[in-house]
């Protein structure tokens, strides 16, 4: 294995194994695959690209640095001479967040300082500016991101919100350094090191750019960001010999379908919408759910009486709706109850003979995911930037699309269902 990823969760754990695998258009990606938490075994020998997913980015920073430690060890053990430690494009992260102890934890195993820090992923309307991170024309805390049930951005200035997890000053590799090119760009992040900065900040606001940041990471052991920063990771390795460039594998998977959305993001609530106007939907009632009165069999009943017609179950509700549940019954404990019942949900549908499934959020896809125990996930076709096909192995394999909050068209659920069976 060549390249490392440590992704702090299971939709983000797709979007940079779908990144890896692409590559840049025209050169092709490495041969990826996706595992579910730390593998106890090695890797496949033809695996030159390995994204661990973890479901590390709500828990205390504790916990997340020992996990992405082993998580570490783990892929140094496979052959990775370079790492890479995922977080979301829109750095969901409170100030006692993940991102700042988990990046300097890795830095420090790795005895490297002047790592990048970059999230920027143009594709989806992500850009850094003069260290502001920006979604779309708006800055991050202007965007619906501060409102984020669980980590609210209400700072679009990263170092600013960086330096408030860190023990280590952040530097800043500007724009105007970037679209300098490679050379500047590695001997700004040198400038750094020396200063004693362990992560940096690097501006992007195209592909091009992070094209450039990826060349100038061609030795770098550890690299951090959104899934954008991987882009051209696999360039140099095909360069190096080391790989020769391949595509995302073709598959498809046939069989009863479901769908299933936990997030409360505007894109979802939106998709929501577009679904149910021409296919059976069923909105979970929350306070039923806390109540005991709903539970995941009558989900499941639901999705199953309506095989053949995109059936969707979703608890996505408005930021008010979100604000007076957390306040009713404690923020934690209503996350927990709803993702033990998608888990549940999941796991009997698989049970009864779902074959393709759908799920939308970060945390609710991490609940899924580690419910089924799939083991190693095969990285297929995208579906929508950021999104791709991923099938589970076996004789009886599981198509699924796991989609961050924000991602996807307003569409994604119709087609992404066709996608899984290959249309």
């Amino acid at each position: 294995m060549l390249l490392g990823v440590i992704a702090d969760d299971f939709t983000g754990a797709s979007d940079i194994a779908n990144t890896i695998a692409k590559g840049i258009a025209g050169e092709g990606g490495l041969r990826t695959a996706q595992f579910l938490g730390v593998p106890k075994g090695p890797a496949p020998s033809d695996i030159e690209g390995g994204v661990i997913a973890l479901k590390s980015r709500s828990i205390p920073a504790t916990e997340a640095i020992e996990q992405s430690l082993a998580a570490l060890e783990w892929l140094q053990a496979q052959g990775c001479s370079q790492i890479v430690f995922k977080y979301c494009s829109t750095f969901d992260s409170t100030p006692e967040g993940n991102i700042g102890p988990v990046g300097e934890a890795l830095a420090d195993a790795l005895r490297v300082k002047g790592v990048v820090a970059c999230s920027a992923f143009p594709g989806a309307g992500r850009t850094i500016y003069q260290g502001h991170l920006f979604v779309k024309d708006r800055l991050l805390n202007e965007s619906g991101l501060e409102h984020h049930p669980l980590n609210p951005m209400t700072d679009a200035d990263l170092r600013r919100w960086l330096k408030l997890q860190t023990k280590s000053a952040v530097g800043h590799v500007a724009w105007n350094k970037v679209t300098q090119g490679a050379t500047a760009v590695r001997e700004d992040l040198k400038r750094a090191a020396t200063a004693g900065d362990t992560l940096v900040i690097v501006d992007a606001v195209s592909d091009a750019d992070l094209i450039a940041i990826g060349e100038a990471l061609s030795e770098a052991p550890l690299v951090t960001g959104g899934s954008g920063i991987a882009i051209g990771l696999p360039r140099n390795f095909i360069a190096r010999g080391l790989a020769k460039g391949s595509s995302a594998m073709t598959s498809s998977v046939s069989g009863p379908e479901a769908i299933l959305a936990g997030s409360c993001s505007g894109a979802t609530r939106g998709q929501v919408d577009l679904h149910k106007v021409n296919h059976p939907t069923l909105a979970i009632d929350v306070d039923k759910v806390m109540a005991g009165d709903t539970t995941s069999r009558d989900v499941v009943e639901f999705i199953v009486a309506n095989h053949g017609k995109k059936p969707l179950a979703y608890s996505s509700g408005s930021p008010d709706e979100v604000s007076r549940l957390q306040e009713r019954y404690g923020r934690d404990k209503v996350a927990h109850t709803l993702d033990k019942l998608f888990a549940d949900t999941a796991r009997e549908l698989v049970t009864r003979g779902v074959r393709r499934l759908v799920v939308a959020g970060g945390e609710t896809s991490g609940a899924v995911v580690s419910a089924l125990d799939l083991g190693a996930l095969a990285i297929g076709p995208e579906i929508d930037p950021g999104v791709p096909v991923v099938v589970s192995g076996g004789s009886h394999p599981i198509a699924l699309a796991l989609k961050s909050g924000n991602f996807g068209a307003p569409d994604f659920f119709s087609k992404a269902l066709g996608r899984l069976e290959g249309k």
